[in-house]
């Protein structure tokens, strides 16, 4: 009886679910709500059922996964922009570095949003956006170190982040299996 037809949709649905009101749809939201429903336990499942499925396992998720992985993945995938931004703050301080820390909050935050195609302005306003000059790898450092220490704090900063991301989502994979709510799902 599997619900779920991969962990990043899983896991997309469910940090959406917290974001989700009563109110009228986002239209990514009714996008996915009109998919095809040919198959697999979730096309027998109303939209309501559905999303209660979501609530239960977005409690599940944030009451099994550490609070390191659980702050990751909102940080890199919640469609709030207000749980994102909280998550991004407290994972800050869990980078090891020995950069500054203005150098590991602008290139972690620079990892969990980065640079989008576009102009400023043609994006939806409730999107998490940094300002282009954040992205300047020499405002990160306010003693002027070579480029080649820069860029090897950058890495190895990100090259955290994305490790801390890995055992996240193996975690999920391994709730989500336990629970059997993995499958072929059409």
């Amino acid at each position: 009886m599997s619900i779920y037809k991969s962990v990043m949709g899983a896991l997309v649905r469910v940090l959406a679910a917290d974001n989700i009101g009563n109110s009228s749809k986002q239209s990514w939201q009714n996008l996915i709500d009109s998919g095809p429903r040919n198959g697999g336990f979730r096309a027998l499942l109303s939209t309501r059922d559905q999303f209660d499925y979501d609530c239960c396992l977005y409690a599940l998720l944030r009451r099994e996964l550490s609070a390191a992985h659980w702050d990751l993945l909102v940080g890199k995938y919640s469609t709030s922009k207000g749980a994102r931004v909280l998550a991004i703050s407290r994972t800050i301080p869990r980078i090891g570095s020995p950069a500054s820390t203005l150098f590991i909050y602008k290139a972690t935050t620079a990892w969990f949003i980065p640079k989008m195609k576009g102009k400023q302005g043609k994006r939806s306003t409730d999107m998490a956006v940094l300002p282009d000059e954040f992205y300047d790898i020499n405002t990160w450092d306010a003693e002027a170190r070579p480029d080649s220490t820069r860029g090897r704090w950058r890495l190895g900063i990100h090259k955290c982040l994305e490790a801390m991301e890995e055992a996240a989502m193996v975690h999920v994979t391994e709730i989500l299996d336990r629970e059997q709510l993995l499958g072929d799902v059409a």
